[in-house]
């Protein structure tokens, strides 16, 4: 049963107070949304007319830290702004409650991108990274079980070089960030 979200309502860091209260990774955060622009004209047009509805409300589990975070949430804020949703950001270590309701794999990862109506009720949730990029560490996972093994260390180091070199040099992981959340939402 997927959470009700409505008691966060109104308790969130807008997205710019996100970012001015950023202690690690600020440059590298707003670089990232400076250098956003859509790929496909058709998904820019998708999230423009969803700015008539005022059904959707948008909360983000985040922290400056994350190299997800940084990588993904100014793709997520423009791609937010450009459909008029109603976002607040949530700072993962003062909201474990929240956080502990949409894990990956069992673990804190962050962003998620929830989506959910004006009632609360969470009708999706997005994170913390593109599908290509996730399926690396899902895979990991699978076979690298144990945390304490020998290996694991280095192992888990060579996952996440191969994550970054799957979110590519550029800008090209934001085109499938907007793809993917224009998918999660048409299912709403």
């Amino acid at each position: 049963m997927k959470p009700n979200v409505a008691h966060k309502f109104g308790k969130g860091l807008t997205p710019r107070q996100f970012v001015e209260s950023m202690t690690k990774n600020q440059q590298a955060f707003e670089s990232w949304y400076e250098k956003f622009s859509w790929e496909d004209e058709s998904d820019k047009e998708y999230f423009e007319s969803l700015n008539h509805r005022d059904d959707l409300r948008v909360l983000i589990l985040a922290a400056d830290w994350c190299g997800d975070v940084v990588r993904n949430v100014p793709a997520v804020f423009r791609i937010l702004e450009t459909a008029g949703m109603k976002t607040e950001v949530f700072i993962l270590e003062e909201n474990q409650e929240l956080m502990d309701e949409f894990l990956t794999m069992g673990g804190r990862s962050v962003p998620i991108v929830i989506f959910a109506d004006t009632g609360g009720y969470v009708l999706g949730h997005w994170g913390p990274r593109p599908e290509h990029v996730q399926s690396l560490m899902r895979e990991f996972k699978r076979e690298n079980p144990d945390r304490e093994a020998a290996d694991y260390d280095s192992k888990i180091a060579e996952v996440r070089k191969a994550m970054g070199q799957a979110y590519g040099e550029g800008t090209e992981s934001q085109a499938v960030i907007a793809k993917e959340l224009r998918s999660l939402i048409s299912g709403f």
